[in-house]
């Protein structure tokens, strides 16, 4: 069937059209997985007192964009951030390399920087530490670019929302992106807490592209 613009799908129509797509469109171009910026679930993971999470085929000869949902984190002891470091052709770059900048915002009006141009301990996701409290939880998302690409940089953004438990209970955002600046072919990646262990539920996608 020709996809059209609204209001210009006429019986008559000949030649398709690629402009604006009407609902029914975009439900039957989704439905087919070939609607660009699909979602595509690679693989999910539960957390549950682990001291790091691996996702090891995550189809980076497939897409170019992906995905990461990090649901309900929780940490088993007091100040922990989340940090991602990367598997380079299978090992696991542990050198102080990673970059990242982050800009965080409390609900008690004061805001704050978090970056590295060297760190070891990979891209730092949670500008603030988790502590370990029953409600002291942490949702959020990273996109990955590049990383099935050996000519080309590495780079996450991600954007995070939880609650931060210093003294009293605060709410904070997050929002940043890293990078590991040397080309190289990345095939997985490592989510893992600065120390002790972590909950949560872990979702990786593919971003399809048209």
């Amino acid at each position: 069937m020709p996809y059209g613009y609204l209001g210009q799908n006429q019986p008559n129509q000949t030649v398709n059209n690629s402009g604006v797509f009407s609902i029914t469109d975009v439900a039957e171009l989704q439905s087919q997985g070939k609607l660009g910026g699909s979602l595509e679930l690679i693989a999910e993971q539960t957390a549950s007192s682990d001291s790091a999470i691996d996702f090891l085929s995550i189809q980076e000869d497939v897409y170019d964009v992906h995905l990461l949902q990090v649901n309900n984190y929780q940490a088993n002891s007091d100040n922990t951030i989340l940090t991602i470091k990367l598997y380079e052709s299978g090992v696991l770059e542990t050198g102080s390399v990673y970059q990242y900048a982050i800009q965080g915002g409390r609900s008690n009006g004061t805001f704050s920087e978090y970056k590295s141009t060297g760190s070891s301990l990979g891209v730092s996701i949670i500008g603030s530490g988790i502590d370990n409290a029953s409600n002291s939880s942490a949702n959020g998302y990273t996109y990955f670019y590049n990383l099935g690409n050996s000519s080309k940089y590495s780079f996450t953004t991600f954007q995070w929302s939880y609650i931060y438990y210093p003294v009293t209970e605060d709410y904070e955002f997050n929002f940043g992106g890293g990078v590991l600046p040397q080309a190289s072919l990345v095939n997985g990646f490592r989510v893992i807490p600065n120390g002790g262990t972590f909950s949560a539920n872990l979702k990786l996608y593919g971003v399809k592209q048209l």
